[in-house]
């Protein structure tokens, strides 16, 4: 199935901004994908064509900075600026409203997307996002903390290898290496003696206001939230109850983070589903089949 690959002016915002934004299939309700921190729209080449398929309407984004997205200059952008920059593309796209996916950092933004423009969003699936109280997550921390390894890689011609690399081998089950392909795709916006240095102003970015974090207590409808399982985590089928402290350690077993996130959003409708692999940030890319039945489930 033939895929356009746009590149979508931001108008008003500083000169030169545009989003890369790939859609594949005509006439259908719009799935819009938002990808996770240090990947792009490459994550989801396997799930896109199979939305496609079943008729939707798939657009997949890069974030600003991210993939083939223009970057924005000498800083990162928050999640709060990715999310009006990609409402920006949504409208100048012309989308109908539609289910708004997005996996780690790309769910964080999906959410603030909601919170700002209800309108554009009919449903949301929320894969393995990130706590808004405990940002930027423990993968990027640790991303963060490996600044002295890259700094002596940066004359490489891909010195953001030692930073992403890692990053990406957290989601891979029983320590399998990701693909050269994947991993060759994955790092191509940061190459260059300057990559490490980029990559690391877009982690620094990875925040949220105290004003933007207590909005998404006030959002309303219909989320998907889809959690990897731990090893030797039980599967579930939900959860109620209270709210843990923010904390440098992964979330918790996925009752623990199910019953987070009834907390986090007391006024939407959450269905949890709870993965039987630990894949988390690359969960597009490993599990394609599993999250595009269930987000075509998921259409309205």
């Amino acid at each position: 199935m033939y895929t356009d690959h746009l590149y979508v002016p931001l108008t008003g915002t500083a000169s030169g901004l545009a989003l890369h934004v790939e859609r594949t299939g005509y006439g259908g309700s719009p799935v819009v994908l938002l990808h996770g921190f240090g990947t792009s729209t490459f994550v989801w080449r396997g799930v896109v064509p199979r939305l496609a398929e079943a008729g939707a309407t798939v657009l997949a984004a890069d974030l600003l900075g991210f993939g083939e997205s223009v970057a924005p200059g000498e800083r990162g952008l928050t999640p709060v600026e990715q999310a009006a920059h990609v409402e920006l593309a949504l409208l100048a796209l012309r989308a109908a409203p539609g289910v708004v996916v997005g996996v780690g950092l790309g769910a964080l933004v999906a959410l603030l997307l909601a919170q700002r423009a209800p309108d554009r969003v009919q449903r949301l699936v929320l894969v393995d996002p990130l706590d808004p109280d405990d940002l930027p997550g423990p993968a990027v921390r640790q991303l963060q903390r490996s600044t002295v390894t890259a700094a002596l890689s940066s004359h490489s011609l891909f010195g953001a290898r030692p930073l992403l690399e890692p990053l990406l081998a957290r989601s891979m089950p029983d320590g399998q290496p990701l693909s050269d392909l994947a991993l060759a795709r994955h790092l191509a916006p940061f190459v260059g003696p300057d990559g490490a240095a980029r990559l690391l102003q877009l982690a620094g970015a990875v925040t949220l206001d105290d004003e933007s974090r207590d909005a998404l207590e006030t959002l309303r409808g219909d989320v998907l939230l889809w959690l990897s399982a731990e090893p030797g985590g039980p599967r579930v089928d939900g959860a109620s109850g209270g709210r843990r402290p923010a904390g440098d350690a992964d979330a918790g077993s996925p009752v623990e983070r199910i019953a987070r996130w009834r907390a986090l959003l007391p006024g939407c409708q959450l269905r949890p589903v709870v993965a039987r692999t630990p894949v988390g940030e690359l969960t597009p890319e490993l599990e394609p089949d599993a999250l595009a039945s269930a987000i075509g489930a998921w259409r309205p």
